[in-house]
């Protein structure tokens, strides 16, 4: 199996060592930026399969980093915070960020991270066909992470096109949030369930009164489903 990359774009050197040693003691082959500029050119011709990311970064901060990379592409990316940081957290993910690990952190805990992320993204490749929701007036296209809504393509970032194909691929089964965080974002994420309230915000906004056949309900005290309507 080829060795997958991992890019780790982080300013302190010593951080970017810990991680290059134990990355590449897990059989990773590594690439290493210190700021944000050279992030995005490590990326373009590194091609990486996974990207930790850190927020603080010199000439380009890593938010600004995130944006040009899902405009590139749907690479995994996983931020990498001070603890002073983590309010920030639901506009990473909602930028489309796959996980935010809070430094100091545990290395085997991030491993862990990394390769369930990695897991996530490798099994579309291994049961691609069918994973293309069509409804009236919507299509959800989980292999291209395309959103069609009423003809017009709209662009949806990763997770948000995720949730949306959870919920979508079990209609009028109700999720609750522990669920759709531990399903959609994976290795018992321990965000807080406002992160799945703010993406369903987000697809509301772009869903809402399309269709009279189906939508995006919240059932009070419990969570959310994609209900379809009879007839």
């Amino acid at each position: 199996m080829a060795e997958k990359k991992a890019l780790v774009v982080e300013d302190d050197g010593n951080i970017a060592e810990l991680l290059r040693l134990y990355l590449e003691k897990d059989g990773f082959e590594v690439a290493h930026a210190s700021d944000g500029a050279e992030g995005i050119a490590r990326f373009c011709d590194f091609a990486p399969d996974i990207v930790l990311l850190d927020i603080m970064l010199p000439i380009m901060d890593g938010w600004a980093v995130l944006r040009r990379i899902r405009k590139l592409s749907s690479t995994p990316v996983i931020m990498l915070t001070a603890k002073s940081e983590t309010p920030d957290k639901v506009s990473g993910l909602e930028m489309g960020a796959d996980d935010y690990v809070t430094k100091p952190f545990e290395i085997k805990e991030l491993l862990a991270r990394i390769h369930a992320v990695l897991r996530r993204t490798d099994e579309p490749s291994e049961q691609s066909a069918g994973r293309r929701l069509n409804y009236d007036k919507l299509v959800v296209d989980l292999d291209s992470y395309e959103l069609i809504v009423d003809g017009t393509r709209i662009d949806t970032p990763p997770k948000e096109m995720e949730l949306l194909y959870h919920l979508a691929a079990a209609p009028n089964r109700v999720f609750t949030r522990n669920q759709l965080l531990d399903e959609v974002w994976g290795f018992d994420y321990f965000g807080d369930s406002r992160t799945v309230d703010v993406h369903v915000k987000r697809l509301r906004e772009k869903l809402e009164g399309v269709s009279p056949k189906w939508s995006l309900k919240t059932v009070w005290g419990v969570g959310y489903k994609f209900e379809l309507t009879e007839g």
